[in-house]
């Protein structure tokens, strides 16, 4: 029995191997892509991972190094659909996390199951430039947090990010832009979402969160949608710049950065408090060279999570400012070397130093975002704490 099916499974894998054809697609854009013969709906899928070392010590003033430590993980591995249902004006777009750290976060909140769904959402031009979102996804938010991972100038984004980025939540959104003159673009972005981030199905623990987002490209649009890549790939011909501000108001907020970190509890069930963050950013390309900054400031009206009888719990919101710049020169050979700096400024009521990180990276782009090696170094202080340094080595595949 055992070798009649194990036959029968050699003779399907051979079968299925005899059978390989050749698809209309190249690298890059997909593993395939499907439209049906009425043209009423469309498919297209592809797949990314990436392999990531991560090294780093720490530097003691009386011990030299110390704490020092290795990993390797894949940091990410995904999978992509998108296409439209019924009209081209209907978009829709599912991406999948698989790696340990794509679906982490298990929690009662999400019914103590992986969070595998990254997107799920559809997108639909209803009228004119007006499109409205709805499902989960990215919110418009800091502008490096929307850059997809998977095109980023370095290794990974910055401690801006970690710290008071507002991630992907469930809602709606409403999306327009218009022109001013002949190259002059304004976008802007509304959106209300559930408030506690992905996956969650709770249901509303807190408050909403409302986000509205502008955006100013004075040169027209990028090539390739390049103001949300890092590094300028495609080697604009003439400058281009996009400039954005986003206001985030989340009201009774219940997780230390509004939709993501860890949720707030007390002795009576979930603390909540109001979170507001403001984000300002910039991206400027021409000819081979790249700047990104983003400056971001989180407030809460009660940062220490409290008990009914005013004692303190241990959680709080991770309230501050922080400010990262970027810059990169793409040579012709797509070997780019790029350096960045990054300071975070806790709220004084933490009773936190100022963390400064010093970045600097080198890229080979073989086929673009799509399949590349970046290596980084980063030097990270902070007053009253070791010096610390990491190195890494990431590939990024993405078919």
């Amino acid at each position: 029995m055992k070798k009649g099916l194990l036959f029968t499974i050699s003779l399907l894998a051979l079968n299925a191997i005899s059978a390989q054809t050749k698809v209309d697609t190249k690298f890059g854009k997909g593993l395939y892509n499907v439209v049906a013969s009425d043209s009423s709906w469309s498919m297209k899928f592809g797949a990314r991972f990436q392999t990531l070392f991560i090294g780093e010590f720490d530097n003691n003033d009386e011990d030299g190094i110390v704490n020092a430590q290795s990993n390797f993980l894949i940091r990410r591995s995904r999978l992509k659909f998108g296409g439209f249902a019924y009209s081209p004006k209907l978009q829709y777009k599912i991406e999948l996390g698989l790696s340990n750290r794509d679906i982490s976060g298990i929690s009662a909140e999400t019914k103590d199951a992986p969070r595998i769904i990254l997107d799920a959402v559809l997108k639909w031009n209803f009228y004119k430039n007006f499109t409205v979102w709805a499902g989960q996804t990215k919110l418009p938010g800091n502008r490096e947090r929307v850059i997809s991972s998977g095109n980023l100038q370095f290794v990974d984004r910055s401690l801006v990010n970690s710290n008071y980025n507002i991630d992907r939540d469930m809602g709606v959104q409403l999306r327009h832009h218009f022109k001013v003159g002949e190259n002059f673009i304004i976008r802007e972005a509304l959106a209300l979402s559930q408030g506690e981030g992905r996956n969650i199905t709770a249901g509303n623990l807190g408050g909403y969160d409302w986000t509205a987002r502008v955006e100013f490209l004075p040169f027209g649009n990028f090539s390739k949608k390049g103001d949300y890549t890092g590094s300028d790939t495609r080697r604009e011909q003439k400058p281009k710049l996009a400039v954005g501000v986003t206001y985030d108001m989340h009201d009774r907020a219940v997780r230390k950065n509004g939709n993501t970190k860890s949720f707030m509890t007390n002795d009576v069930g979930y603390f909540e408090t109001d979170i507001n963050t403001l984000f300002a950013d910039l991206m400027f390309k021409y000819n081979g060279f790249s700047i990104m900054s983003e400056y971001a400031d989180k407030k809460a009206d009660d940062i220490f999570a409290i008990n009914s009888d005013s004692s303190l719990t241990g959680d709080n919101v991770t309230a501050g400012t922080g400010f990262v710049v970027q810059a990169g020169y793409m040579f012709k050979n797509y070997v780019e070397f790029a350096g960045r700096y990054t300071t975070i400024d806790p709220s004084k009521e933490l009773m936190k130093e100022v963390i400064n990180q010093y970045t600097l990276g080198v890229s080979k782009y073989i086929v673009g975002h799509k399949l590349k090696v970046q290596g980084d170094v980063s030097y990270t202080t902070e007053k009253g704490n070791d010096d610390n340094l990491m190195y890494r080595l990431q590939f990024d595949l993405h078919f």
